[in-house]
């Protein structure tokens, strides 16, 4: 029995379709939606972080729990909100687990946890988790919660804790932040891009490193599970020549965008759009630029895909999903 916090998430839609692929018994815990889930055989129980009753309800007789609910922001959220979920959640979780006799716990952490180091270090597994209230709320509350899984790990729990990068590929369906990006660059509505980028990895490659992770790390391991860093205006290059649609030829400097942030979040909003450039994501984008999954690569066989097979996949799946303005050109799709 394996249980799946924040199923019907992104990395949720894809870990229980490849956790059912290999015949194992998957119960997929759903706070409210459950449109990536449907058509799956598998177990779909109500459940909520928030409540450690329904946790336990949920976590009787499993003996792998994967810890992937949280609340994801790129805005100034509310402490109390993101500390409900991502922290008192996950310890939650880990109190449930400790009751219910789960025999490994596989926590989805984030590279947001942890601190920049000098420019010519790459951040890694030994990187110290953020505590200064000059980073993101956001990232101080998953921080907070990979504080209490090793609370749990001295209480006896047998956990695992992965940190992917920024995740994208398919089975999108809300979309995530950057899938609403990536949709809007595809359809030609977004107007400008900003300097800056993120290291990109495939939901797919985080999905299989989460599972070796659960068959073979040992307790108390961490993993960085990074991809490539690539630009936004290389994302957006790459993205015009599998659409065919001309990418956006202005690209502000981030001090420019900075100021102009809360201008343009108070639009998007007004539009009734999900704002996309944040102080918060702006933040993001100059930061974490060197990445290493090295300890990954030597003790889990992790070895991330190609960023443009990653991007043509994403980009055929939503084009399934009846997501683009146009269809994609067979041969703008072919791999180098």
């Amino acid at each position: 029995m394996i249980v799946v916090t924040g199923a019907a998430g992104h990395a949720g839609a894809n870990l229980v379709r490849a956790l059912a692929g290999k015949g194992r018994f998957v119960r997929a815990l759903v706070h409210l939606d459950r449109q990536a889930l449907e058509g799956l055989d598998i177990e779909v129980v109500p459940g909520d972080i928030c409540d450690l009753e329904s946790l336990l309800k949920a976590f009787e007789d499993a003996e792998v729990v994967y810890h992937l609910a949280a609340r994801i922001s790129i805005s100034k959220d509310s402490w109390s909100r993101l500390e409900a979920v991502n922290v008192i959640g996950t310890r939650n979780v880990v109190e449930a687990c400790l009751r219910c006799g789960v025999r490994r716990l596989v926590h989805f952490s984030s590279i947001h946890t942890m601190t920049d180091a000098a420019a010519d270090i790459p951040v890694d597994e030994s990187s110290p988790l953020v505590e200064s209230r000059h980073y993101p709320l956001y990232d101080l509350s998953k921080a907070a919660a990979e504080r209490e899984v090793r609370r749990g790990i001295e209480r006896g729990l047998d956990a695992v804790i992965i940190s992917p990068t920024a995740i994208i590929g398919p089975h999108d369906y809300k979309p995530s932040h950057f899938g609403e990006a990536l949709l809007r660059l595809a359809n030609g509505r977004l107007p400008a891009l900003v300097s800056g980028g993120f290291d990109w990895v495939d939901v797919r490659d985080v999905v299989q490193g989460a599972m070796c992770a659960e068959e073979i790390a040992p307790t108390g391991a961490k993993y960085i599970l990074s991809g490539h860093w690539l630009s936004l205006r290389e994302v957006a290059k790459m993205a015009e020549l599998i659409t065919g649609v001309k990418a956006p030829g202005s690209i502000y400097p981030m001090w420019l965008a900075q100021i102009g942030a809360p201008f343009i979040t108070a639009f998007d909003r007004l539009a009734r759009r999900r704002p996309l450039y944040t102080s918060v994501s702006l933040q993001a984008l100059r930061g974490h630029r060197h990445i290493s999954h090295k300890k990954a690569t030597r003790e889990l066989d992790y070895h991330p895909r190609p960023f443009r097979e990653t991007l043509i996949d994403t980009l055929k799946w939503f084009e399934a999903a009846g997501k683009l303005s146009r269809p994609l050109k067979p041969e703008k799709t072919e791999r180098l």
